[in-house]
């Protein structure tokens, strides 16, 4: 058996866990051979864009954050864009895809990625390409698997990150204001926020209000703590108001998404008239997704490398490997890349509610 892998949307801690796995088991139990895609699907769109992927090339990479491989957000085979005298011109290089794969003589594709690299993945199984996932992704929100490699490490970042925020704002009595990543889902800014000891969580899950976050701050400082700390997710807004965008999904070629940021800001803007104190915004940013994984990432992506060897054993194809209920299975790539969401009725919710932390609502 002979089998492409590629690495595809944003990096996250990991990834090299995962490849690392599925080589050893593939190349020892299994007697497979690996060829590298570099670049995501780019690696099979243009030419000389591979690797070999044997036991060498995954020895020591185990604590490495990012990807060996390369990836990219910007190169959908079904949309990919290229310059043209000078003018954006978007393409289905699909055909191109097909033919590249048979170029190479593989039998198979392992595609390691978020929503949008394994909804391009179900396409290409649609067009009959033998091709099975890994789910990936900081922002937790893949509806196929109860948890995906990278979000533990990006909770770690964005703890330590508030931990070292509350020593400044109780110093200065400010209101610091923490932007975390997580697109439409709050799942990142919700247990960050648990475990950094957030006065407010505001998710996009639950839009908040801004005239119960300026009563509870002016409760706080009224009871003698003068300082607060808001844990936000960059796609939170509030209530009757819309998302903060960094750029529109036209002005970026290729993506087909919208680039959220700047909700902090809009936040920070719109407590200030309100509140005496000094706010500060600070944005995480790519912070999140940089880094050596966790001992919990490291565990959880080397057990999807090798475990998503079994769809290609069995020839399960057009599926992935998934966490569901603590027990590792698999899952139909039709499904698995539906949107996840924070449960606003859910237990983390409630409890976190219960000990005096506010969602603004």
């Amino acid at each position: 058996m002979r089998l492409g892998v590629l690495t595809g949307g944003g990096d996250c801690p990991g990834l090299n866990a995962v490849l690392r796995g599925l080589v050893r088991r593939g190349v020892q139990e299994l007697g497979y051979e690996f060829v590298g895609i570099l670049n995501g699907y780019e690696g099979l769109i243009l030419p000389d864009l591979t690797m070999p992927l044997g036991l060498n090339e995954v020895r020591g990479i185990l604590t490495k954050g990012g990807t060996i491989l390369g990836t990219s957000n910007k190169a959908d085979p079904f949309a990919y864009v290229t310059k043209e005298g000078g003018v954006n011109v978007t393409k289905d290089m699909s055909e191109t895809v097909l033919k590249r794969i048979k170029a190479l003589k593989l039998d198979g594709l392992v595609v390691i990625g978020g929503d949008g690299t394994l909804t391009m993945a179900h396409k290409l199984g649609q067009r009959g390409v033998n091709i099975v996932g890994c789910p990936k992704t900081i922002d937790n929100d893949l509806s196929g698997t109860d948890q995906t490699f990278g979000f533990d490490t990006a909770v770690n970042v964005i703890t330590e990150a508030i931990d070292r925020l509350h020593t400044t704002a109780e110093a200065h009595q400010r209101v610091m204001v923490v932007e975390i990543m997580g697109r439409n889902a709050g799942f990142l800014t919700l247990e960050g926020g648990i475990a950094g000891g957030a006065d407010f969580i505001l998710i996009p899950e639950l839009p908040y209000e801004v005239d119960k976050i300026v009563s509870r701050i002016q409760e706080m400082y009224e009871a003698k703590k003068k300082f607060a700390i808001v844990a936000i997710s960059e796609g939170a807004f509030p209530r009757g108001g819309g998302q903060a965008v960094a750029q529109k999904a036209e002005d970026i070629p290729g993506r087909g998404v919208v680039r959220l940021g700047g909700s902090g800001k809009v936040l920070a803007d719109l407590l200030a008239p309100h509140v005496e104190a000094e706010i500060r915004v600070t944005v995480l940013g790519h912070l999140q997704r940089g880094g050596t994984p966790s001992p919990m990432d490291r565990v959880l992506a080397t057990m999807y490398g090798s475990m998503v060897l079994d769809l290609v054993r069995d020839g399960k194809w057009d599926h992935m490997v998934c966490l569901r209920g603590g027990e590792l299975g698999f899952t139909s790539l039709a499904e698995s890349r539906k949107e996840r969401h924070v449960d606003p009725v859910g237990d983390k919710v409630r409890m976190a509610k219960a000990i005096g932390i506010s969602f603004g609502v």
